[in-house]
């Protein structure tokens, strides 16, 4: 799966990987629920951080169809609730 964090790049990433991003994602969205920006910082960093980790990022002048989109680590909280659907950012 290509994955694109906004303001990054792209990054491939296998799908053995879903189960621990979607522990983060799912944390994430809670944190947004309850408006713990702190948590809301700590685990968007932490999901971007586990992305970069798991996966290989493709060369920059790459342009593959994302699968996926994450926002920027310094999104604001209202800023990912816009482009969250009731799923979360991780696909389930």
């Amino acid at each position: 799966m290509i994955v694109r964090i906004m303001g990054e790049g792209q990054v491939k990433l296998d799908n053995a990987h879903f189960a621990e991003l979607n522990k983060l994602d799912d944390e994430l969205l809670a944190e947004m629920e309850s408006g713990d920006e702190e948590g809301f910082r700590r685990t968007l960093g932490a999901l971007l951080e586990a992305v970069r980790r798991l996966g290989t990022p493709l060369p920059d002048d790459a342009l593959e169809p994302s699968e996926l989109i994450l926002p920027s680590p310094d999104a604001t909280l209202e800023e990912v609730r816009e482009m969250l659907s009731e799923d979360g950012l991780i696909p389930g």
